[in-house]
């Protein structure tokens, strides 16, 4: 069943968002948001709103933001590996100097079945070990 398009007039988006009306004329003159022309009439398509949204999630919800595509926000994702001649790694340019690990990260993707976005994602756990310390950490 498709989602029916639901359009929002700058009052509308300015309410929806919680904001004032000369914030999003604002946003709209320095193209931070995307809003569409009919004749003389602004319009702004739900999804574009929902997607000028920006989230910060911590460190608890980190493993919930694998489960959602950053292109469409669908929660219908599909876990898999990237390949292209072999398995693709992350490699930090600048780790520790003398470490024992091997400094490749292995990387995981998935895939949007809504739209077909891959995001990929790196054991950021094993790049914090392989991070030097900073100066401030070191005194």
């Amino acid at each position: 069943m498709k989602k029916e398009t639901k359009w929002f007039t700058i009052k509308e988006a300015a309410n929806y968002l919680s904001i004032g009306e000369p914030t999003l004329y604002r946003w709209m003159r320095d193209g931070k948001i995307t809003y569409r022309k009919i004749g003389d009439s602004t319009r702004f398509l739900q999804e574009d709103l929902d997607s000028f949204v920006q989230v910060f999630p911590s460190k608890k919800d980190s493993e919930k933001v694998r489960k959602y595509c950053p292109i469409c926000h669908s929660d219908e994702t599909v876990e898999g590996v990237f390949r292209s001649t072999g398995l693709n790694y992350f490699k930090v340019s600048k780790a520790k100097f003398w470490t024992i690990k091997d400094s490749n990260i292995k990387t995981s993707a998935v895939m949007c079945t809504q739209c077909g976005a891959i995001t990929h994602f790196g054991d950021f756990k094993k790049l914090n070990d392989l991070l030097p310390e900073s100066e401030d950490e070191s005194e």
